[in-house]
């Protein structure tokens, strides 16, 4: 498919063929909620935990007599159904993420991609790249480009001076080529996919 490529002053500058096995594929909503997940669960920390009746310090002793109190007997204060006892099945520091098959990670990354394209969000520049890191000469260029929560995939690396002025801006991201992951597509309304990042993009998903 033949998609139009600007430039950061917002001109047209030519057009690219985009491959159809990549930019234009009937999203599969599944596998993208699955690498959603999938990525989610990795990124959790896992270190929620509570005190089992083992773990519980204090006394061994026995908190009152066995008869004449009139109350149910007890062994250990550290019983579950004692105040400051131990937990029944408490969380437990663990790690949260699970497997997913290249497969399926690779469909979801080409689903996310054809979606934007299909809701006419991907935008293809010609380069992101800026002569100095000033965060106000980005910002008056993408007041042109009117482009609000957006995602810049660039190729192999990323500009230096263009991520620095991008890092001080709120609801833009920056990744190379090699970052690109169906969460962070996904966050963004705009995705924006320099002429490397395609060729780079192409090669991976081939």
């Amino acid at each position: 498919m033949k998609q139009d490529i600007i430039s950061l002053a917002n001109k047209k500058v030519g057009d690219i063929d985009l491959d159809d096995a990549i930019f234009g594929i009937d999203p599969r909503g599944d596998l993208i909620a699955r690498t959603v997940n999938w990525q989610l669960a990795k990124r959790r920390a896992g270190t929620h935990k509570t005190k089992g009746r083992s773990e519980v310090n204090g006394t061994k002793a026995k908190p009152f007599k066995q008869k004449g109190t009139g109350r149910a007997r007890q062994g250990t204060k550290f019983a579950t159904q004692m105040r400051g006892g131990g937990i029944v099945f408490g969380p437990v520091v663990r790690d949260h993420g699970h497997d997913l098959p290249k497969k399926v990670r690779r469909l979801a990354l080409k689903s996310a991609i054809s979606a934007k394209q299909k809701e006419g969000k991907l935008v293809i520049l010609d380069s992101a790249a800026l002569t100095a890191p000033k965060t106000r000469d980005l910002v008056k260029q993408l007041e042109k480009l009117g482009w609000g929560r957006v995602l810049v995939i660039d190729g192999e690396q990323v500009d230096t001076n263009f991520a620095k002025a991008a890092a001080n801006i709120i609801g833009i991201d920056v990744l190379p080529s090699g970052g690109a992951n169906v969460y962070d597509i996904l966050r963004r309304d705009t995705l924006v996919i320099t002429q490397a990042g395609v060729d780079k993009l192409t090669e991976r998903l081939k």
